[in-house]
């Protein structure tokens, strides 16, 4: 049996939390509070195994209060609750001694899921919040060359590689080759996926 404890001040998102858990015979809700004052009240009298904690409550910073909860508490496991996805939320909190990130978009068996594995020592983070943590940051990538920019955007069109040839007035080997080291250069598997990367990081 694994006990939590649900830290979110949003009656319609606890009481869907609550009815997921009541389902999961392996789950035991010990209970919900809506600030992070109750929580460490709470504390004082029971340790859970698992702490779901939104991190946007209306007392404190969920990433001050994870740290303070993993400060004192340092067994129990934390799993981060929020509709925010940006990357260096997700990264703090990690440092702060979360377990594991749920976004609020994510499927009840992730949720039931990421308690099953963060108990078991192990990080656990929804799917949109994985793709943002994989997401290269903007900073760090390689810069376009004009002529890898020229040829990216003539294959974001839909041309063909003798198509691009043709308007840049070059060998159609010179567009492959060009296409080849810009796969390499953002270590992406296909043209799809450099299409993509460029276009979020505004690279084109």
């Amino acid at each position: 049996m694994i006990n939590l404890l649900v830290v979110e001040d949003h009656p319609l998102v606890s009481e869907g939390l609550k009815a997921i858990f009541e389902r999961e015979p392996a789950l035991n809700c010990l209970g919900i509070m809506a600030t992070g004052k109750d929580l460490l009240m709470k504390l004082q009298h029971q340790h859970p195994d698992v702490i779901v904690m939104d991190i946007n409550l209306p007392d404190t910073n969920g990433l001050d209060l994870c740290k303070q909860v993993k400060d004192l508490y340092p067994t129990i496991h934390i799993l981060a609750l929020s509709i925010n996805n940006e990357k260096a939320i997700i990264k703090k909190i990690i440092e702060n001694g979360a377990s594991g990130y749920i976004l609020k978009d994510a499927a009840q068996y992730e949720i039931v899921d990421a308690i099953k594995t963060v108990v078991q020592h192990k990080p656990y983070y929804s799917l949109s919040a994985s793709l943002t943590l994989n997401k290269p940051d903007p900073m760090s990538l390689p810069v376009l060359t004009r002529r890898e920019r020229e040829i990216l955007v003539k294959i974001a069109d839909g041309l063909t590689n003798q198509q691009i040839a043709d308007q840049l007035f070059v060998d159609v080997s010179t567009v492959n080759s060009h296409r080849k080291n810009m796969l390499a250069k953002y270590d992406v598997q296909n043209t799809a996926q450099l299409i993509k990367l460029a276009i979020t990081n505004k690279l084109i």
